[in-house]
């Protein structure tokens, strides 16, 4: 009895380094972005080489979402894990170093993001095999709340940065650097000591590629994966102009408003189904949320009012919480020897999707003569397609899918 009750302390000590993993990924991915406009004015970058900053940060974490699953298993979950979070410090702390001691201050920014972004790919292919390998009552419900760590660690990265920069001054920004990269360092530690186990026995190597490219659920569940990061990202991507012209603020503040909305809205939306899951069956509720997303987006294009596309962008936040994770629970369950392979792949559609997104709907946008409500409009066969799939994934289709 005792030896269980130590048991399940260890795995929840585990699952709260997870939590704070993807508070890590969030800091990676939306820390430099809140320093543009000082990159811009510190080093003499144009903003328009700046920007390439996000799109070469999620194309290494694509690189690895493609090369990282033999790699982990060959070093085993606790060494990638805490290479994960040892690149993603090292990455940050870099961005405070490398520009002032290189020639080109934009090359130095340039490795300060591949170090991270590294460490942030690893860490979105290893935080959620690791949680949904350990013994929890109801796995679905910790892997939503899992995936809410990381809307509160980006507004948390939002909201701590900007009261730092108000108190100390923006320029000050190098220290705040340093600081985040600290809580990396920090669970680097905490995740040497914590018990890590990975999602097959051992000796067991999981479904060859070969043969998981040859299930029809692995495709169906991939394309759930392209779905949702498809249908999270069209929006929320777009979400600072529409508070813009919903609120009548500046870009400065509708920067911070507009995606703010939209990930606490999200983030409500996990933790609540992490908190009360057990008591819904998840795909109705995916279903559910599939529908409210259809809905949001007609919203956001057909409402004659900003403030209405404003509110339609907080909807669309809500609604698309418990999609990525969900679909990597289902997909865990439906494919239970998918292993690391699995996770990568899914990883590896949860991206492109959040690349396809954005990028479908500006194209059509411009295809319209700029109409950004047309290009939402359009982006509504994220969620549609989404809708069908977990349709298809109902009981008795899963069986003859599995076939």
């Amino acid at each position: 009895m005792e030896q269980t009750v130590k048991k399940s302390a260890g795995y929840q000590s585990t699952i709260r380094a997870c939590f704070i993993g993807y508070i890590v990924q969030a800091i990676v991915n939306n820390f430099a972005p809140l320093l543009f406009l000082v990159f811009q004015s510190a080093y003499n970058i144009p903003l328009s080489k700046i920007t390439l900053l996000i799109t070469f940060n999620f194309f290494i974490q694509l690189c690895v979402d493609m090369l990282s699953a033999g790699f982990i298993d060959k070093i085993g979950y606790r060494a990638a894990i805490i290479l994960a979070h040892v690149l993603s410090a090292l990455g940050l702390a870099s961005l405070a170093v490398l520009p002032g001691m290189l020639p080109d201050a934009f090359v130095g920014l340039l490795i300060a993001v591949m170090i991270y972004a590294v460490g942030g790919g690893l860490l979105e292919v290893l935080v959620s095999p690791i949680v949904e390998a350990c013994p929890t009552d109801n796995k679905e419900t910790a892997m939503s709340l899992l995936h809410s760590f990381y809307c509160w660690g980006h507004v948390g990265v939002v909201l701590l940065s900007t009261l730092f920069f108000s108190i100390f001054g923006v320029g000050k920004w190098k220290v705040l650097a340093v600081l985040w990269a600290v809580i990396p360092a920090l669970n680097c530690i905490l995740f040497a000591r914590v018990p890590v186990y990975s999602l097959l026995e051992d000796g067991d190597a999981g479904l060859p590629v070969k043969k998981l490219f040859g299930n029809k659920t692995f495709w169906l569940m991939l394309l759930l994966m392209v779905c949702a990061g498809a249908s999270e990202q069209a929006v929320s991507q777009w979400a600072s102009t529409f508070a813009e012209s919903g609120l009548n603020v500046s870009k400065t503040i509708g920067d911070l408003a507009g995606p703010m909305f939209f990930a606490i809205l999200m983030g409500i939306s996990r933790t609540f189904y992490g908190k009360y899951g057990e008591r819904i069956d998840l795909n109705m509720f995916m279903r559910m949320s599939a529908v409210l997303c259809v809905f949001s987006y007609l919203l956001i294009s057909l409402s004659p009012l900003p403030v209405l596309s404003l509110l339609g962008c907080g909807i669309c936040g809500l609604s698309v919480g418990i999609l990525w994770p969900g679909s990597f629970s289902i997909a865990s369950h439906a494919i239970p020897k998918g292993g690391t392979i699995l996770f990568a792949l899914l990883a590896l559609g949860g991206d492109i999707g959040c690349s396809a997104g954005p990028t479908f709907t500006g194209m059509v946008s411009s295809a319209a003569g700029g109409n950004l409500h047309m290009g939402i409009l359009a982006a509504v066969i994220f969620p549609v397609l989404m809708f069908a799939g977990c349709c298809l994934l109902r009981k008795g289709k899963l069986r003859h899918l599995q076939s």
